[in-house]
């Protein structure tokens, strides 16, 4: 039986990379000079921190993360901003959290929005991915179809892989 599944997947080194060029610009730029900013990246708790001592400038930051990110092919809708909050001497903070793998609720839209299409396929969660499996390769290549068409409204970055006939 012809089966697929779905992952949302990031590449941590591209992020580590992203990381590390945006800091490199971050020195060189003038409109930075004599402000404390500074960009950590935790690879154990999936987040981006950005420090920056003016709250103007936390936009220019994030989109100088953003613009990197992009660059090394990573998707915007696997970060998840959580709100700025105040940090030491006046400073703002906001973390970024880098969203890998299909939660489960996440995994009950994919597959509420499967069904919804009525496209005869079955669609079943698996840990961190969704097996998608029908009687004919079509089917499945209308269901990938439907779901990149989603992927904005669903708001998850997906791969397809795993394809067997």
């Amino acid at each position: 039986m012809p089966s697929f599944d779905i992952t949302s997947d990031v590449d941590w080194q591209e992020v580590d990379n992203a990381v590390n060029t945006a800091l490199k610009e971050l020195a060189t730029r003038f409109d930075f000079k004599n402000i404390k900013s500074e960009i950590t990246f935790d690879k154990k708790a999936k987040t981006i921190t950005l420090v920056c001592s003016e709250d103007g400038k936390l936009d220019n930051l994030k989109e100088i993360v953003q613009g990197k990110m992009i660059k090394r092919g990573i998707s915007l809708m696997s970060l998840i901003y959580k709100p700025t909050e105040p940090a030491f001497g006046g400073s703002v903070r906001q973390v970024i959290e880098v969203q890998a793998g299909i939660s489960k609720e996440k995994g009950k839209d994919l597959i509420a929005a499967v069904k919804e299409s009525k496209i005869k396929v079955q669609a079943q969660i698996q840990e961190e991915k969704i097996r998608v499996t029908g009687k004919s390769r079509d089917d499945l290549q209308e269901c990938m179809a439907l779901l990149k068409s989603k992927q904005d409204s669903l708001k998850l970055p997906m791969q397809f892989d795993n394809f067997r006939d």
